[in-house]
């Protein structure tokens, strides 16, 4: 159980608002999901645990009552063998009561150990699930993070670009390269201008030739 919730012992102790401050090229979004994947793993670990003890726990006490029972029954035995003088019963009797008794009472310290510990792991589960609340949680707060620099990365490329680490060039790149295609378009509809008059031309021509014969 102590080594089991060590393991874990970073979620409980940790501040998620320095977890994520060291200086590592890694994704943070990353980093939180693995180390949520493994809260989550560790918790449904704890709380099988947490079954298991408080399983336990009944038994124990399953077995004190049986030890008390058994205990008071050799009382009223041994009450009975010494009314009957049967002094060999007395004495197994007598033998009886001090070994459930002991059972008893050995017994009766080990539940009351084993409900203490069982209340105080319990309270530890408690906090260990709020702490995986809150990795969720700083979860999306991260993503939400992520997104806005995304926006004002993709924004900052259209809006200054010339700060921008993108392949979109300068604003004196990319203003070139608009009155380039501006011309590009220019000529070409100069082009086809010039190509239509001349076959509006070869149509005249065409029609004239056509009218003399």
């Amino acid at each position: 159980m102590n080594s089991l919730w060590n393991r874990f012992k970073y979620s409980v102790q940790a501040d998620l608002h320095t977890l994520f401050d060291k200086k590592e090229n890694k994704n943070p979004i990353a980093m939180l999901n693995q180390y949520i994947r493994e809260a989550e793993k560790q918790t449904d670990s704890i709380g099988n645990l947490l079954e298991r003890q408080s399983s336990l726990k009944k038994e124990l006490q399953k077995e004190l009552s049986e030890a008390e029972k058994m205990a008071d029954k050799r009382r009223n035995q041994l009450e009975l063998a010494q009314t009957a003088g049967e002094e060999d019963l007395i004495a197994f009797a007598e033998e009886e009561i001090a070994a459930y008794d002991t059972r008893a009472a050995e017994l009766s310290e080990s539940v009351m150990e084993t409900a203490y510990e069982l209340i105080s792991l319990e309270r530890k589960f408690e906090e260990m699930k709020h702490k995986v609340k809150d990795m969720k949680v700083r979860q999306l707060q991260l993503m939400g993070k992520e997104n806005v620099t995304r926006a004002h990365h993709r924004m900052d490329q259209v809006i200054s670009p010339e700060n921008a680490d993108s392949k979109m060039g300068t604003v004196g790149e990319m203003k070139k390269y608009i009155e380039n295609l501006g011309g590009k378009i220019e000529r070409e509809y100069e082009t086809s201008s010039m190509e239509r008059r001349l076959e509006s031309l070869e149509k005249v021509e065409g029609a004239e030739q056509v009218r003399q014969a």
